[in-house]
């Protein structure tokens, strides 16, 4: 029954590691002053609403990825790395609602139903600031969990360079703050390369049976 679903999964993270990687490389969701903002939605609507899609479509295929990442946490790994795993699972569904806020706020622009005023004063707004920081924490915290729960399963099951990559990403989002927004939006190739090289290892036979060719449990 494994074998059923496990590509099912795998294929899901990889292609929403992808889409991503994607969305955050093309996308620019407000890295400037409102009005800024403002301007970039009212000359590009059609590229605002694609990143939005993406970032739902990302969310939504890296959730479902998810099984495929239990398949690796094995040993003492599996309850550090299953904590980490419903982290990011609560990340995801956040990416997925910031998503369809970003569907929202440009409807909301392009019909004038909001002016630069009426955004800062939004962003101030601490429900919304609170949902805002809530799921990148979370996918953040889920990384830093997952990495350490793949290193404990040991190299056998994961490649070392795939915790490392984890933790590469985790380092490059702390100290990115001084860098321009064009390279600090590179770290999430980090991230996708590291989940999508998740996707594949659990895809692997090698990995889902055992010598004696009975499947692992």
């Amino acid at each position: 029954m494994r074998a059923d679903w496990l590509p099912v999964s795998a294929a899901m993270l990889v292609t929403g590691a992808m889409a991503l990687a994607l969305g955050r490389l093309v996308g620019d969701t407000g890295e400037g002053t409102s009005a800024q903002t403002l301007r970039s939605v009212q000359a590009e609507d059609g590229k605002w609403l694609a990143v939005a899609v993406i970032y739902f479509l990302a969310a939504s295929c890296l959730t479902l990825g998810l099984p495929a990442v239990l398949e690796l946490l094995r040993d003492r790994g599996r309850v550090v790395g299953g904590a980490g795993v419903v982290s990011l699972a609560i990340g995801f569904l956040g990416l997925a609602g910031f998503g369809m806020l970003l569907v929202c706020f440009r409807a909301l622009v392009i019909t004038g139903g909001l002016d630069s005023a009426a955004l800062e004063a939004a962003t101030e707004e601490s429900g919304l600031a609170v949902f805002l920081r809530g799921w990148v924490v979370a996918i953040m915290l889920g990384e830093l969990l997952l990495a350490i729960g793949l290193h404990r399963a040991g190299p056998l099951v994961v490649p070392r360079w795939i915790p490392a990559l984890l933790a590469a990403h985790l380092v490059a989002v702390a100290v990115g703050t001084g860098f321009p927004p064009e390279v600090a939006r590179l770290a999430v190739v980090l991230l996708a390369v590291a989940l999508a090289g998740i996707g594949i290892t659990a895809a692997l036979p090698a990995r889902r049976w055992g010598s004696n060719g009975q499947e692992r449990p």
